[in-house]
């Protein structure tokens, strides 16, 4: 059984599609007993995780903290997500995406942070985007 949790402290915009989304590709990534949490928030608080965890002293979109699951537990931590909804809304304008696609490439963006991707450099860029388009479809 797979537990996320999706904690708006920005706003009150309902974000519930989040939930569909999240279903649809813990189950394409064949993902079982995970745990993570989705947390959206205000430029200035991401600006200060950013700061604080990355030495950037900006804000950033999304910032992905994954855990160090060792311990013996029956769900696998995979850590927290943090998206800046002024970031998120701003990239939606900017990219002509709509703020629903935007948000959850980010959040997808962000999930497959925690399982290890990244995009440091080309190949693994090209690898980690392919799998956001698949998971967005």
């Amino acid at each position: 059984m797979n537990e996320y949790f999706i904690e708006n402290n920005y706003n009150n915009e309902n974000y519930e599609f989040l939930n569909s989304l999240l279903d649809k590709a813990l189950l394409k990534l064949n993902l079982k007993n995970v745990s993570f949490s989705v947390i959206l928030e205000n430029d200035e608080v991401i600006k200060k995780l950013n700061k604080k965890y990355r030495n950037i002293n900006k804000t950033t979109d999304v910032l992905s903290f994954p855990l160090n699951d060792d311990l013996n537990l029956p769900i696998k931590l995979l850590g927290d997500i943090y998206i800046s909804i002024p970031q998120m809304k701003g990239q939606a304008k900017e990219y002509e995406t709509g703020e629903k696609r935007e948000l959850s490439f980010l959040v997808i963006h962000g999930l497959l942070h925690l399982l290890g991707h990244d995009h440091e450099d080309e190949e693994d860029r090209k690898i980690m985007r392919k799998l956001e388009e698949e998971l967005l479809k």
